[in-house]
């Protein structure tokens, strides 16, 4: 057992973890954060992405112990304080980038990070972008198109079908 402390969404946390203890368990066991979702436990489904020290993480390809004093932003911290979504979750809300809302977090946090190194990506480029990212629900179309329209670009020409993937 050994004790870690990380800055979760502004605020310190800590908690003691045993050497396998994975950074998903962490996060939604020990501080009830359970916005980040546990899909596959493989790293296939991308449903557990977080921010560690500003990069795309699979919190269940990372121990919690190798989060000790790093910087987690998890999509509980992406809304305002009062609630106010940010303007990927608004894109998403806006553009039907959700069904079920089990993957929306992770494609949040993804988004949040294509966002941050490329800020206005093409659609190619989304595409590839969240090939780490598991929906079974939208046909991907939706989400592609929220994300194209956070980064300020115009979607209208995109219409409401479906893309092959």
């Amino acid at each position: 057992m050994s004790q870690v402390s990380m800055t979760v969404n502004g605020k310190t946390a800590s908690g003691t973890v045993e050497g396998r203890t994975l950074l998903v368990d962490f996060l939604r066991e020990t501080l009830g954060l359970t916005g980040t979702h546990v899909g596959c436990d493989t790293s296939q489904c991308g449903a557990c992405v977080v921010h560690v020290n500003g990069k795309a993480v699979k919190a269940c390809t990372m121990f919690a112990a190798e989060a000790d004093g790093a910087e987690i932003d998890t999509i509980e911290g992406q809304a305002a304080p009062d609630g106010t979504l940010n303007t990927i979750q608004q894109a998403f809300q806006d553009h039907h980038g959700l069904q079920c809302g089990f993957c929306t977090p992770g494609m949040v946090m993804s988004a949040a990070a294509l966002l941050k190194e490329n800020p206005k990506p093409t659609e190619a480029e989304v595409r590839s972008y969240l090939s780490g990212n598991i929906c079974r629900c939208t046909g991907y179309h939706n989400i592609v198109k929220a994300i194209l329209a956070a980064s300020g670009q115009d979607v209208s020409g995109l219409g409401s079908k479906i893309a092959a993937e």
